[in-house]
C-alpha cells in the first residue's frame, strides 16, 4: 500500500528539550525531521506531536515546534500514544486511516506507539531514517520488531514521494527545488 497524503497524518513522537542530546546523531534528527514536516505543510498533510512528560523532560525542540502549531502538540504519560487517552482521540479526530510516525526513543515511545495504533486498526509507518534512540542496538531491534509486527518501515523520502505522487505540479516543483538535492 502507499502513502496517501489524504489519508495519512505524521506523528512525531517526543522530540524534546531534555531527551535530544542523549540519543545517536541527534542533529540529523532534528534537521532530517524539519525537513518532512517543510513537506507536509507543503502538501497539507496534518501534523500531531506528542511531549512525554513535558514538566521534567522539555517540551518538543524549537526547530520543530516552530513548525507544529501549539493546538497539534499533547502531553503524555503513557509511553505510547495509542495508550493515552488524549492523544487517540486527538488521532482519531483527523479521521485518516494512515498514521506516518517519526521521533524518540525508537525502542520505547516510537514502538510502542507504532505497535498500538497497528492494533488499533491503523495502517502504521514508521520512518526508519527518522527515529532515534540512545543506542543503536535499540533501535536496530525496535525496528526489526515492527517489521515483525507488519508495521511498514520506510524512508522520508519515500513518505515525500509517496505523498507527491507525481511529478508536474507546483509542489513537486517546490519541493523538488528546495527539498530534494
Amino acid at each position: 500500500m502507499l502513502i496517501s497524503p489524504q489519508q495519512s497524518l505524521l506523528l512525531v513522537v517526543d522530540i524534546q528539550d531534555k531527551l535530544v542530546p542523549a540519543v545517536v546523531e541527534p542533529q540529523q534528527l532534528i534537521e532530517k525531521t524539519r525537513w518532512l514536516l517543510e513537506v507536509a505543510q507543503i502538501l497539507e498533510v496534518p501534523v500531531l506531536a506528542s511531549e512525554q512528560y513535558p514538566q521534567g523532560l522539555g517540551h518538543t525542540v524549537t526547530e520543530l515546534s516552530e513548525l507544529i502549531p501549539a493546538k497539534q502538540v499533547v502531553d503524555k504519560l503513557h509511553f505510547s500514544c495509542a495508550a493515552e487517552p488524549a492523544c487517540l482521540e486527538r488521532i482519531a479526530a483527523e479521521q485518516r486511516k494512515q498514521i506516518v510516525i517519526c521521533g524518540m526513543e525508537a525502542h520505547v515511545c516510537v514502538f510502542q506507539t507504532a505497535a498500538g495504533l497497528h492494533q488499533a486498526g491503523y495502517e502504521v509507518f514508521v520512518i526508519g531514517d527518522l527515529i532515534s534512540s540512545r543506542s543503536a542496538s535499540d533501535h536496530q531491534l525496535a525496528l526489526e520488531r515492527m517489521r515483525q509486527l507488519g508495521i511498514q518501515v520506510v524512508s522520508r523520502e519515500m513518505v515525500a514521494f509517496e505523498w507527491m505522487q507525481k511529478s508536474g505540479t507546483d509542489s513537486f516543483r517546490t519541493i523538488s527545488k528546495n527539498y530534494l538535492r
